[in-house]
Protein backbone atom coordinates (compact mmCIF):
# COMPACT_ATOMS: atom_id res chain seq x y z
CA UNK A 1 0.00 0.00 0.00
CA UNK A 2 1.13 3.80 -0.78
CA UNK A 3 0.25 6.02 1.77
CA UNK A 4 0.35 10.04 1.14
CA UNK A 5 0.78 12.44 3.48
CA UNK A 6 0.81 16.48 2.59
CA UNK A 7 2.86 18.75 4.32
CA UNK A 8 2.21 22.18 5.20
CA UNK A 9 -0.40 22.55 3.25
CA UNK A 10 1.22 21.84 -0.35
CA UNK A 11 -0.49 21.59 -3.10
CA UNK A 12 0.18 19.15 -5.61
CA UNK A 13 -0.22 19.12 -9.48
CA UNK A 14 -1.32 15.38 -9.36
CA UNK A 15 -4.09 13.50 -8.24
CA UNK A 16 -3.11 11.64 -5.17
CA UNK A 17 -4.30 8.82 -6.98
CA UNK A 18 -1.64 8.95 -9.57
CA UNK A 19 0.92 8.97 -7.29
CA UNK A 20 -0.02 6.66 -5.50
CA UNK A 21 -0.58 4.63 -8.91
CA UNK A 22 2.71 5.25 -10.18
CA UNK A 23 4.40 4.35 -6.46
CA UNK A 24 2.79 0.83 -7.13
CA UNK A 25 4.00 0.52 -10.37
CA UNK A 26 7.21 1.14 -9.76
CA UNK A 27 7.56 -0.77 -6.79
CA UNK A 28 6.10 -3.90 -9.00
CA UNK A 29 7.90 -3.24 -11.87
CA UNK A 30 11.35 -2.97 -10.15
CA UNK A 31 10.04 -6.41 -7.78
CA UNK A 32 9.33 -5.09 -4.50
CA UNK A 33 7.28 -7.70 -2.34
CA UNK A 34 3.52 -7.71 -3.20
CA UNK A 35 3.02 -6.63 0.61
CA UNK A 36 5.16 -4.12 0.51
CA UNK A 37 3.83 -0.27 1.87
CA UNK A 38 5.52 2.95 1.95
CA UNK A 39 5.16 6.62 1.85
CA UNK A 40 5.18 9.81 -0.25
CA UNK A 41 5.84 12.90 1.71
CA UNK A 42 5.17 15.80 -0.27
CA UNK A 43 6.09 19.00 1.30
CA UNK A 44 8.53 22.29 0.30
CA UNK A 45 12.04 23.31 -0.29
CA UNK A 46 12.76 24.35 3.02
CA UNK A 47 11.84 20.86 4.45
CA UNK A 48 13.77 19.35 1.97
CA UNK A 49 17.22 21.75 2.67
CA UNK A 50 16.67 20.84 6.29
CA UNK A 51 16.35 16.65 6.16
CA UNK A 52 19.50 16.88 3.59
CA UNK A 53 21.71 19.06 5.78
CA UNK A 54 20.44 16.61 8.87
CA UNK A 55 21.09 12.86 6.79
CA UNK A 56 23.43 14.22 4.27
CA UNK A 57 25.46 16.64 5.14
CA UNK A 58 24.49 18.83 2.35
CA UNK A 59 23.53 22.11 3.21
CA UNK A 60 20.87 22.61 0.38
CA UNK A 61 17.51 22.21 -1.19
CA UNK A 62 16.96 18.77 -3.05
CA UNK A 63 14.06 17.55 -4.78
CA UNK A 64 13.43 14.27 -3.32
CA UNK A 65 14.99 12.08 -0.61
CA UNK A 66 14.47 8.31 0.55
CA UNK A 67 14.65 7.12 3.41
CA UNK A 68 14.93 3.14 3.63
CA UNK A 69 13.13 1.12 6.40
CA UNK A 70 12.84 -2.15 5.77
CA UNK A 71 11.14 -3.68 8.34
CA UNK A 72 7.95 -5.69 9.26
CA UNK A 73 5.34 -3.29 10.45
CA UNK A 74 3.08 -5.12 13.20
CA UNK A 75 -0.15 -3.53 12.76
CA UNK A 76 -0.41 -4.70 8.88
CA UNK A 77 2.67 -7.29 9.05
CA UNK A 78 3.56 -6.14 5.78
CA UNK A 79 7.05 -4.86 4.69
CA UNK A 80 7.28 -1.33 5.03
CA UNK A 81 9.72 -0.17 2.38
CA UNK A 82 10.27 3.52 3.79
CA UNK A 83 9.83 6.90 3.17
CA UNK A 84 10.23 9.55 -0.34
CA UNK A 85 9.78 13.22 0.93
CA UNK A 86 9.63 15.18 -2.50
CA UNK A 87 9.38 18.84 -2.97
CA UNK A 88 6.58 19.84 -5.00
CA UNK A 89 8.30 23.39 -5.28
CA UNK A 90 11.66 21.78 -6.95
CA UNK A 91 9.33 19.64 -9.24
CA UNK A 92 7.59 22.60 -10.31
CA UNK A 93 10.57 24.63 -11.12
CA UNK A 94 12.57 21.29 -12.56
CA UNK A 95 9.59 21.20 -14.78
CA UNK A 96 9.80 24.60 -16.36
CA UNK A 97 13.09 24.28 -16.64
CA UNK A 98 13.07 20.60 -18.61
CA UNK A 99 9.51 22.19 -20.73
CA UNK A 100 7.25 19.61 -19.40
CA UNK A 101 4.52 19.87 -16.88
CA UNK A 102 4.49 19.36 -12.97
CA UNK A 103 2.67 16.37 -13.16
CA UNK A 104 5.57 14.80 -15.20
CA UNK A 105 8.26 15.53 -12.76
CA UNK A 106 6.57 14.74 -9.96
CA UNK A 107 5.59 11.11 -11.83
CA UNK A 108 9.80 11.25 -12.02
CA UNK A 109 10.36 11.66 -8.53
CA UNK A 110 8.10 9.34 -7.02
CA UNK A 111 9.29 6.77 -9.50
CA UNK A 112 13.28 7.63 -9.24
CA UNK A 113 12.30 7.62 -4.79
CA UNK A 114 10.96 4.21 -5.01
CA UNK A 115 13.97 2.78 -6.79
CA UNK A 116 15.75 4.44 -4.12
CA UNK A 117 14.07 2.41 -1.57
CA UNK A 118 14.08 -1.12 -3.23
CA UNK A 119 18.33 -0.02 -3.36
CA UNK A 120 18.72 1.37 -6.82
CA UNK A 121 21.59 4.31 -6.54
CA UNK A 122 23.29 6.58 -9.11
CA UNK A 123 26.83 7.28 -7.53
CA UNK A 124 28.72 5.37 -10.71
CA UNK A 125 27.92 5.60 -14.19
CA UNK A 126 26.93 1.65 -14.84
CA UNK A 127 24.52 1.92 -11.47
CA UNK A 128 23.28 5.19 -13.01
CA UNK A 129 22.75 3.93 -16.48
CA UNK A 130 20.19 0.80 -15.06
CA UNK A 131 18.34 3.01 -13.01
CA UNK A 132 17.61 5.49 -15.49
CA UNK A 133 16.22 2.84 -18.00
CA UNK A 134 14.95 1.13 -15.22
CA UNK A 135 13.28 4.62 -14.77
CA UNK A 136 12.50 5.29 -18.09
CA UNK A 137 10.70 1.95 -18.76
CA UNK A 138 8.78 2.62 -15.49
CA UNK A 139 7.45 6.57 -16.50
CA UNK A 140 6.98 4.75 -20.08
CA UNK A 141 4.89 2.36 -18.46
CA UNK A 142 2.76 4.32 -16.62
CA UNK A 143 1.98 6.94 -19.00
CA UNK A 144 0.70 4.24 -21.37
CA UNK A 145 -1.96 3.54 -18.84
CA UNK A 146 -1.79 -0.39 -18.99
CA UNK A 147 -1.32 -1.52 -15.51
CA UNK A 148 -1.12 -4.89 -15.00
Amino acid sequence: MVYIQLVDDTTSPLDLDQIKTAAAEAMRAAGAPLDSDLTVVLTDDAELHRLNRQYLGIDAPTDVLSFSADFIDPDSHNLYLGDILISVESARRQAEMHSHSAKQELLLLVVHGVLHLLGHDHAEEVEKERMWILQDQILTHIASGEFK
